[in-house]
This record gives C-alpha cells, sequence and structure tokens, in this order.
C-alpha cells in the first residue's frame, strides 16, 4: 500500500475541488481531507477549518509540478462583465457568472 503525503491545505472548496479535477484528469488520485469542517465555520479554531488535498508518495512529486505549473501558466483574469479579479481555475466570473474572455483577461 502506497502511503498517502499531504500535497497542500485550501481554505476554498471550490478551488480545492478544481485542482483534484485537474490532478485526477492527468490520471493522479487525490483524496480530499477536511471537507466535512468547513460547515463549522464561526464554530471552530481556524487553524482545523482547511480542506488537504492528499495524493500517494509515488505521484507527490507530478502533482506537485502540475500544481506549480497551474499558477504559471494562466495568471488571474479580469471580468469585462462586472470587472472583478478571478482566480485562472476559473472560466465563469465569481461574482457575475460571465464567461471569461481570453481576448481581456
Amino acid at each position: 500500500m502506497d502511503d498517502k503525503m499531504r500535497l497542500l491545505a485550501a481554505g476554498n472548496l471550490l478551488e480545492a475541488h478544481t485542482w483534484k479535477g485537474m490532478l485526477e484528469s492527468s490520471g493522479i488520485a487525490v483524496e480530499l481531507k477536511g471537507e466535512a469542517l468547513l460547515g463549522g465555520v464561526g464554530e471552530l479554531p481556524t487553524g482545523i477549518q482547511n480542506v488537504e488535498l492528499w495524493v500517494s508518495q509515488s505521484h507527490y512529486q507530478d502533482a506537485k509540478n502540475q500544481m506549480a505549473s497551474l499558477n504559471a501558466e494562466r495568471p488571474q483574469w479580469k471580468c469585462v462583465n462586472c470587472h472583478e479579479v478571478n482566480e485562472s481555475s476559473f472560466e465563469l466570473c465569481w461574482n457575475c457568472s460571465a464567461e471569461r474572455s481570453e481576448k481581456y483577461s
């Protein structure tokens, strides 16, 4: 059995699921831990309110490389509709749901 290693901890559940999907589409199995604790925001200490992505030791370096390239390839973009700044992984604006426009990113 391959031991698991924590790849990263994120406070943003949507971002954690986006990263999980990206890694899984590359053939890397990912386990999310701490997802259920986000329901206790405001009641639990902030240090335990993170979602963690865990991968097997054998895929750790590949996963780490994928995460590094994710931020380098696509910077944040500004919505042409409402002018909010969005993370590179978002294809729709988080604020108004307008589609991303590469022309204006």
